[in-house]
């Protein structure tokens, strides 16, 4: 573990002890993440004491969620379920790889993140409540779907909609987490969802408790967040910078050998 990691975990020790973090998240899907990433985030947040969320590439991505369940994720997330027949296929895929008793020790989710989705959330819901644990929403995606844009993320006619999704799930006893540009802008639009049910909200790599809306240390926290991001970016640039840069001496000693034996 390097310097840069040792100060991310600070910045995730520091984050589970004041501002309510219990997760660092990985993607399959947009983000792309390598499993050598994958690794390195894990030891970060095992030495945090924090978990693991991933969000797999698909509803049917079997190997993604092989590759979770040999990784020990807590939380898997699948991206865009727009109906109660993709959220089928998710379940058939999960239950074909995690036994029973492995299903005890992690949480699964499904992205509601389209227009298409919200209209079908009835339907998703109660195929939902008793087969995972509950719904992601995803506002970016959503209110791009909706015609809105990314400007539009805090708006009445988006916050109306999750607020609405929160319902259907406090009903039904299924978690809700709030994701999409999640920054201090959004701190009361969160807090009007937590008022009707709200389980955690996400940045792009930290996720939170929703136990910390009222508290006055959120936007610290979610200051500690963009640091963590920024230091991950970093050193994921440094790594795969020491890669690039690791055969040169060799190609150039090959490449010097070459031009004498061609001539």
């Amino acid at each position: 573990m390097n310097s840069t990691e040792l100060e991310m975990v600070e910045i995730l020790k520091k984050g589970k002890e004041k501002y309510g973090y219990v997760s660092v998240k990985a993607e399959f899907e947009a983000e792309g993440t390598r499993v050598d990433e994958l690794l390195r985030l894990i030891d970060i947040s095992n030495k945090a004491g924090l978990q693991l969320t991933v969000k797999i590439g698909g509803c049917e991505a079997k190997r993604d969620l092989m590759e979770s369940k040999q990784f020990g994720v807590d939380y898997i997330v699948a991206p865009m379920v727009e109906t109660a027949y993709s959220l089928s296929k998710y379940i058939l895929a999960k239950n074909s790889v995690f036994s029973d008793e492995e299903k005890k020790f992690t949480d699964f989710l499904v992205n509601l993140e389209t227009i298409t989705a919200y209209e079908n959330r009835d339907e998703i819901v109660e195929m939902a409540k008793n087969n995972i644990n509950g719904l992601v929403f995803g506002r970016v995606d959503f209110s791009e779907s909706l015609g809105v844009g990314r400007e539009g993320i805090h708006s009445d006619e988006v916050t109306d909609k999750v607020i609405d999704v929160a319902s259907l799930c406090k009903d039904n006893n299924l978690d809700l987490v709030v994701g999409g540009a999640v920054s201090s802008d959004s701190i009361a639009v969160l807090k009007k969802i937590n008022d009707v049910h709200l389980t955690r909200f996400e940045t792009r790599k930290v996720v939170f408790s929703s136990d910390i809306i009222e508290s006055e240390s959120l936007k610290d926290g979610l200051v500690n967040a963009v640091h963590f991001e920024l230091l991950w970016l970093k050193n994921k640039k440094e790594y795969y910078s020491v890669i690039e840069k690791e055969d040169d001496s060799r190609i150039k000693m090959l490449n010097d050998r070459w031009n004498v034996l061609k001539d």
